[in-house]
């Protein structure tokens, strides 16, 4: 063990969220009904360990619907899909399992709700994302993309008077905050959705940065760079006071030279993230000085989805036949 040098704050909570939690059981689940191989229309969560472990078991990932054999077993991820997905694999006679976490749900329902009381849409999200590619899909016509504060200038609306915002669930709570105040100044009678689209998830990991950040001269944020709550962390981190941030994947990632002059380092982990992967940097900390590990709770999290239901139905299926 090396001299010590320092100590580290844990963030809590960190890493799996109900959502990805539920969509990763059920590849898994389709995987034991079914057997492989089953398909999943992009990545199911976005983390590289959980994609190739999936892979490992018979997941085979994909970019689009065509690419799937027809008549077979395809899992939408939990980042959604527009309807026009869902009718493309209807009609190349896919079984679906539409593992879209329950939260992103929400902002689609309520897209269809208001565009069909005619409103405009603004959805404040990144530019290519799944998630906002799926809620878009669900009103093209009415919804509106609005990338950060500075797009703001570019939005054209029918109707100043019936205009709302909705926002992709994984955004930082105050980057969003911040375009809704700049598209208030436009739009002053700009509506809000009936609750928080940003889900509980995002919002508590954010938190938990925010109270260890100050202490922090290095935060680590355990996640993949296609993953939005995971790269936010990092700018959270940052704007609450931590000298440096880095986004790892793996602890094998992690250059010492970050660690010169440090004396606290913060770690946490996106959404979709394993735990067994922050206990790796954990180890890898604790044989370079830092074996010290402090706990900064921000919310006791509890949530747990239900499967998807196309997943509960065959389930019941197969204990029905395995034991009559």
């Amino acid at each position: 063990m090396a001299e010590p040098r320092g100590r580290v704050l844990l963030a809590d909570p960190r890493g799996y969220c109900a959502g990805v939690d539920r969509a990763v059981v059920a590849v898994e689940r389709a995987l034991e009904i079914h057997g492989a191989p089953v398909y999943v229309r992009k990545q199911i969560v976005h983390n590289k360990h959980v994609v190739a472990t999936l892979e490992r078991r018979g997941a085979v990932f994909v970019e689009e619907t065509e690419e799937v054999p027809e008549g077979a077993v395809v899992v939408f991820s939990a980042h959604g899909v527009s309807p026009a997905v869902k009718a493309e694999a209807q009609q190349r006679s896919l079984t679906t399992i539409d593992a879209t976490c329950p939260l992103v749900s929400k902002v689609h329902q309520e897209a269809k709700r208001f565009a069909k009381d005619d409103f405009d849409i603004l959805l404040i999200g990144h530019r290519g994302h799944e998630e906002v590619e799926g809620t878009s899909g669900e009103a093209p016509e009415h919804v509106q993309l609005v990338d950060g504060a500075e797009d703001v200038a570019n939005v054209q609306v029918r109707d100043p008077e019936k205009v709302v915002w909705l926002s992709q669930t994984t955004l930082s709570v105050d980057e969003t905050l911040a375009t809704v105040d700049a598209l208030k100044v436009r739009f002053p009678a700009l509506q809000a959705p009936p609750s928080d689209d940003i889900c509980y998830a995002t919002q508590n990991r954010q938190q938990a940065v925010k109270q260890m950040a100050g202490e922090c001269d290095l935060v680590l944020v355990v996640g993949s760079t296609n993953s939005s709550n995971s790269v936010r962390l990092v700018e959270v981190a940052l704007e609450a006071g931590a000298r440096d941030s880095h986004l790892v994947d793996f602890a094998a990632e992690i250059d010492e030279a970050w660690l010169e002059g440090v004396g606290t380092v913060g770690v946490t982990s996106g959404a979709s993230v394993p735990e067994i992967l922050v206990s790796e940097v954990l180890d890898w900390l604790a044989t370079r000085g830092y074996p010290d590990v402090q706990t900064v709770k921000a919310a006791e999290e509890r949530l747990v989805f239900a499967l998807p239901h196309e997943l509960k139905q065959q389930r019941t299926a197969l204990q029905v036949v395995e034991t009559s």
